[in-house]
């Protein structure tokens, strides 16, 4: 489990094709630092288990699922990425819950500057629009973020100077891909209510 604190801004070193699935070896002296054979890594949002590390570096193994259901298939050696940790118990939860569990890639579809922050829209696919609201929790490529405003088929975040220098989040243009982890406890809320034949909406009713 993580929060969608990145912890540090990484590079892809070397992405060594395995046949159904990839080899990546990635960068960061700070995520490596006490890791060990089979800890968990998360790489742009995506949980991945370390398979070698030294100093600075660790590989993880990624099968094809992951690389057609997230944007890790759009890395290249010298791609920047977002790493976190696992969160410990008894730890701060600095932003939400976070699986490391892809629900789907958006694209960065504008970017706007101001003089404090940057807004940025995403495009976000219908069937997961649902689970969306303002001032809600979103992951994007494993970072933790507020919504401020939610469509049927997107949605935007503003970005703090802070995020901006420390993420992938800094440089993403228009048009690239963003891997998208929506707040898991709305899935159980909706698996919870259909099961006892209820809907958001009748819910409420009961409640009052």
């Amino acid at each position: 489990m993580f929060t969608g604190i990145v912890e540090e801004l990484g590079e892809v070193v070397a992405v060594e094709e395995l046949g159904d699935s990839s080899r990546f070896k990635l960068r960061g002296p700070v995520v490596t630092d006490g890791a060990k054979h089979g800890d968990s890594i998360a790489v742009n949002g995506v949980c991945l288990t370390v398979v070698d590390f030294d100093a600075d570096w660790f590989t993880a193994d990624v099968m094809a699922e992951t690389l057609e259901r997230s944007s890790l298939g759009d890395l290249a050696p010298g791609s920047r990425v977002n790493l976190e940790r696992p969160t410990q118990i008894g730890g701060r939860l600095g932003g939400h819950l976070v699986q490391g569990h892809v629900d789907a890639t958006g694209t960065v579809v504008d970017r706007k500057p101001s003089e404090n922050w940057t807004v940025v829209k995403v495009s976000l696919p219908p069937h997961l629009s649902r689970y969306v609201v303002e001032k809600g929790s979103i992951t994007v490529d494993g970072i933790s973020l507020t919504v401020v405003d939610a469509g049927d088929d997107y949605f935007t975040v503003s970005l703090i100077p802070t995020t901006l220098a420390l993420t992938t989040l800094g440089f993403k243009q228009p048009g690239e891909r963003v891997n998208l982890e929506i707040d898991v406890i709305a899935k159980y809320v909706e698996r919870m209510l259909g099961a006892t034949g209820q809907t958001a909406d009748t819910a409420k009713e009961t409640v009052k």
